[in-house]
């Protein structure tokens, strides 16, 4: 798997931006669609309603080959059979990580900054989710960096970056020219009444517009 390849359009699902609609439902309806990625993101999940829908993920996606990453979680994504894990700033710090999965567990990180980021690299990260990149509601506090701050960040690193925060079909196009190899959406395609539809459209746009030309 070509982790550049594998991240152009990661998704989120979300039990209430996707409502009425299982997060397995839509990560198969945006995967039918062109995702390429698709994390599981709860925190009101117990570890056991976690485990349960990360391994019916997982599933779904090996049968796409589609790229599986779990939430902060490393135990449920080791357990559930996800391909990797994806931690921010104040989760395990990713050089612990790196200790105690397979050499090719993907590992994901989380920077704002230029030294959030190196430091990332240093240790072990196999790409970096960087932003917020434009005003976002999924997270209220999300400082906003802005494409000239992820323009930064892709300058520095030899990492795949993902960009995450606001992303939608219109400004989508801003992030790969920002030097982002992908981007990580929620309501852009889960908020949509055709999820399937939004996530096609989006995949072309990305298609479009990516540096890799996949």
């Amino acid at each position: 798997m070509d982790i550049r390849e594998a991240l152009m359009l990661y998704v989120i699902p979300d039990i209430k931006i996707g409502n009425p609609f299982g997060l397995a439902e839509q990560a198969q309806a945006a995967i039918d669609g062109g995702a390429t990625a698709v994390q599981l993101r709860n925190k009101e999940m117990s570890g056991r309603e976690l485990f349960e829908t990360a391994s019916e993920l997982a599933e779904i996606c090996r049968r796409r080959k589609v790229l599986f990453i779990v939430n902060d979680r490393v135990d449920i994504a080791l357990a559930s059979g996800a391909d990797g894990v994806h931690v921010g700033q104040s989760d395990m710090p990713c050089s612990a990580v790196r200790k105690i999965v397979p050499g090719d567990f993907v590992i994901g990180v989380s920077a704002r900054t230029v030294e959030e980021a190196v430091e990332a690299e240093k240790n072990g990260a196999d790409y970096l989710g960087v932003g917020a990149l434009f005003p976002t509601g999924s997270k209220d506090k999300a400082r906003v960096i802005g494409p000239e701050g992820l323009k930064k960040i892709t300058d520095v690193t030899s990492l795949p970056v993902v960009a995450i925060g606001g992303i939608n079909h219109s400004n989508a196009p801003e992030a790969f020219q920002s030097g982002a190899d992908g981007v990580s959406v929620i309501s852009a395609v889960f908020g949509a009444k055709n999820i399937k539809k939004s996530s096609a459209e989006l995949y072309e746009i990305c298609r479009r517009h990516c540096i890799g030309g996949f």
